[in-house]
């Protein structure tokens, strides 16, 4: 990825087209994570799951001839979960907290228009899991307390790898339709993107948790 970013750096001279760069911020329409109140066989777990409704990160974009341009975002979401349940004569509960890090790799093309210019974008996208020893905030982290019914014992862990986790990192195919409105030195640029994830970061073994394979967001841009 960050090859990616160097080698979108190197092209601007040679193109002799402005970089932007901004923000881009937004509402997602489906959930991070599918949840159920019961699971299927034992060990017996419910999970109920929290999708916080906003997604923002920094965006920049290479504007090439004839409304071409390349866009790369580093998208922000936090998210948690947790589960509960029992296993013969133990009962426990567990939360999960983490941030996913999604980076869109786009091509883009704007419509001709003086002010307003409608524009369609495709490209990959990778989703990464924040971990506790990164730099970059909201580290994954899930806590289980324990409890020996008969002895009355209660035990705490904590881990960076969740029992529930699949994948790390996933990628995918995202594209997106919005209009590019352009008011001074800004662009100010709403969009409708969604984004098919090749494989699932979390999947729990009776199946009462899961991570949405399919994303659609609203996500408005502004850059200078």
């Amino acid at each position: 990825m960050k090859l990616l970013y160097w080698l979108l750096l190197s092209a601007v001279p040679l193109f002799s087209q402005p970089f932007s760069f901004g923000i881009k911020g937004g509402v997602p329409f489906t959930d991070f994570l599918n949840a159920t109140s019961a699971g299927g066989f034992a060990p017996f777990t419910s999970f109920v799951s929290t999708t916080n409704r906003y997604i923002i990160g920094p965006a920049a974009e290479l504007r090439l001839p004839f409304g071409l341009g390349v866009e790369l975002d580093a998208l922000y979401r936090h998210f948690n979960y947790t589960a509960s349940g029992f296993l013969v004569d133990v009962t426990y509960n567990s939360s999960t907290t983490g941030s996913a890090w999604e980076f869109p790799l786009m091509a883009k093309y704007r419509f001709r228009a003086k002010i307003i210019r409608p524009y369609v974008d495709a490209g990959v996208a990778l989703d990464w899991l924040s971990r506790k020893q990164n730099i970059l905030p909201g580290g994954l982290t899930q806590t289980i307390t324990q409890l020996v019914v008969p002895t009355h014992v209660t035990t705490t862990t904590s881990s960076s790898t969740p029992i529930e986790l699949q994948h790390n990192t996933v990628t995918g195919f995202v594209t997106g339709v919005g209009v590019d409105i352009h008011v001074l030195l800004l662009h100010v640029s709403p969009e409708i993107r969604y984004t098919r994830w090749g494989a699932q970061h979390f999947l729990s073994l009776n199946g009462g948790l899961s991570s949405d394979q399919n994303q659609a967001e609203f996500l408005l841009g502004v850059t200078f």
